[in-house]
């Protein structure tokens, strides 16, 4: 039989059912405890960057409309709307998520890579976009905001 730690290394996929099947029948002694427990805090910091990563694009995209207004394009707004309902999705799933969104710094930690992002695009200096984020959350989550 192979070992727990090998199984988890070998066949992620096999390791992964046979812990659920475990867990089914309350085969308690037989799980892989270590690694269960890190997969479980893996998938909570999983579904923060997930929220991050589409606030990160949210906000550059806002940048971008507010500081070349000139180049709104329809695919602009739609990866606006996008990221928005992909943020009111994650909210809903994961209710614990929404003290992200009121934390300040961690906002900031994701502006500040939407600033150098949209520096990129736009072609403009960084210094062009505010160092700080120029939008509250509830704008940045408003629906008619900037679009």
């Amino acid at each position: 039989m192979i070992s727990k730690a090998t199984l988890y290394k070998s066949d992620f996929l096999l390791w992964t059912q046979q812990q659920a099947e475990y867990l089914k029948k309350g085969c308690w002694a037989e799980l892989d405890v270590e690694h269960l427990v890190e997969e479980l805090e893996a998938l909570g910091r999983s579904e923060q960057k997930q929220l991050g990563s589409y606030l990160q694009v949210l906000l550059m995209h806002l940048l971008k409309c507010q500081y070349q207004p000139e180049r709104k394009t329809k695919s602009w707004v739609n990866t606006i709307s996008n990221c928005r309902d992909q943020i009111q999705d994650c909210l809903e799933d994961t209710p614990s998520l929404q003290r992200f969104i009121e934390d300040l710094e961690w906002i900031q930690k994701y502006y500040r890579r939407s600033r150098r992002d949209a520096a990129k695009e736009t072609q403009k200096p960084i210094e062009t976009f505010p160092i700080d984020c120029p939008f509250s959350i509830r704008q940045v989550l408003d629906p008619d905001f900037l679009v």
